[in-house]
């Protein structure tokens, strides 16, 4: 990049960087391209692809219905019941 670009950037993004700053700035964004030259030479044609560093393995239960409680066992808190379900005081008239 050269300084006039990042000048131009700067007046986009509504900075003020010094000589110094700027001169550092385009010093480590020289060091990111030359990594990247580096990385780009690399031959990864046969290499398989991979979504996570470390493999990853998910236990996840079978789905099963189960019917762990009764409906008489959840309704004998309740204070009334009408015909298997909960009765309480009517709000709307």
């Amino acid at each position: 990049m050269e300084r006039e670009t990042l000048m131009l950037l700067e007046k986009f993004d509504q900075l003020s960087l010094t000589d110094e700053e700027r001169d550092a700035f385009l010093k480590f964004y020289d060091k990111q391209l030359e990594e990247k030259k580096a990385l780009d030479a690399v031959d990864t044609e046969n290499v398989e692809r991979m979504v996570h560093v470390m493999p990853i393995m998910t236990v996840v239960r079978e789905d099963e219905a189960k019917k762990i409680y009764s409906r008489e066992d959840l309704q004998k808190g309740a204070p009334a019941t009408s015909e298997g379900y909960w009765q309480v005081p009517r709000l709307v008239e």
